[in-house]
């Protein structure tokens, strides 16, 4: 089970570290489409659709990795204040009982749109725009996979700091 974990944890901070650089690619597109617009009045669709297609991806494959590092909002001045088994506690069952469903939930829920979606190989809708909308659409499982990959390394984590055979140093 320790090497699911590690592997899994691996992945999320392998896919994190790549996506993070979709964000400098991001603003340089966004520079780029700036000054072509107002200084030599030019512009391309593609471009500006690739800015919505990086962003997808930097928050869809970026949300586990965050999820990993802690990233995410919740209500530290409660969870802060608590002892080690306590957030493990919050963790595990937070995990259970809310990240998990609701992943699922999206999971069920978008796999008819994204089926739709490469049964017709959906692009843009505006004329010269990326011809890749059924890629941007499977961002969403790809989120879900990943998240409750991510999920499921929490929890083992905070059950072994339970059980005293981790610290959460350790984590």
């Amino acid at each position: 089970m320790g090497r699911l974990i590690d592997w899994i944890d691996a992945l999320n901070e392998a896919i994190g570290r790549v996506v993070a650089w979709l964000s400098l690619l991001m603003v340089l597109i966004t520079v780029a489409v700036v000054i072509l617009r107002y200084a030599f009045d030019l512009g391309w669709i593609s471009m500006q659709e690739s800015v919505t297609y990086l962003h997808a991806t930097l928050f869809m494959l970026g949300a586990a990795y965050t999820l990993k590092e802690g990233g995410h909002v919740r209500v530290d001045i409660f969870y802060a204040k608590m002892d080690a088994r306590a957030r493990a506690r919050v963790d595990f069952f937070g995990t259970l009982f809310l990240l998990m469903p609701v992943c699922l939930f999206i999971l069920w829920i978008s796999a008819e749109y994204v089926a739709d979606s490469w049964s017709v190989m959906e692009g843009s809708r505006e004329a010269g725009g990326i011809p890749g909308v059924f890629l941007l659409k499977t961002l969403i499982p790809l989120f879900c996979v990943l998240m409750l990959l991510q999920g499921m390394s929490m929890m083992a984590h905070a059950w072994r700091v339970l059980r005293g055979e981790e610290t959460a140093d350790e984590r």
